[in-house]
């Protein structure tokens, strides 16, 4: 271990759109380097509750039990849980396809799900094309077996 005297980051930019990378950004998709556009420090102070914005639109997720109920404000983080095959994966993919055309950005992370379900989440990159799904999602996965500072990064990646 050597001190390089900078803190811990991540790399940002429009070049993640459409890959998929693990908690520090490298791209673990297998299609080659990302051009990173900048470097954003993983912890950061919080904006105060002044200098926060309000969230007024809402972001409809195409779900009408969750449109109606329990709308999502654009720009929220949301978290999906539940007891396994409940359809946490599907509620997802369907409220990011529901984004198409929009000008939203969709992160999708995966915290210990096995890699076989992520791959079927719209890992075909003609799917992606077709749905235009490479235009404004980046996706983040991260395996079961990956280490606990890695499944720690994630909660700030999204931030």
């Amino acid at each position: 271990v050597v001190r390089t005297g900078k803190r811990a980051g991540i790399p940002v930019g429009d070049g993640f759109k459409g890959r998929i990378v693990d908690a520090l950004g490298a791209p673990i998709d297998g299609a080659g380097p990302i051009k990173e556009e900048g470097y954003r420090p993983i912890e950061q102070p919080a904006p105060s509750i002044v200098d926060r914005q309000s969230v007024g639109v809402p972001m409809e997720t195409g779900i009408l039990a969750i449109d109606s109920m329990f709308p999502i404000g654009r720009g929220q983080r949301e978290l999906i849980i539940g007891d396994r095959q409940t359809g946490k994966t599907s509620i997802a993919i369907d409220a990011i396809l529901n984004q198409k055309g929009k000008d939203v950005v969709c992160i999708y992370v995966a915290i210990g799900q096995k890699a076989s379900t992520i791959a079927k989440a719209g890992r075909n990159p003609e799917e992606e094309r077709c749905h235009g799904l490479h235009h404004y999602r980046i996706r983040n996965r991260q395996r079961s077996c990956t280490s606990t500072v890695h499944r720690t990064l994630f909660r700030y990646r999204t931030g």
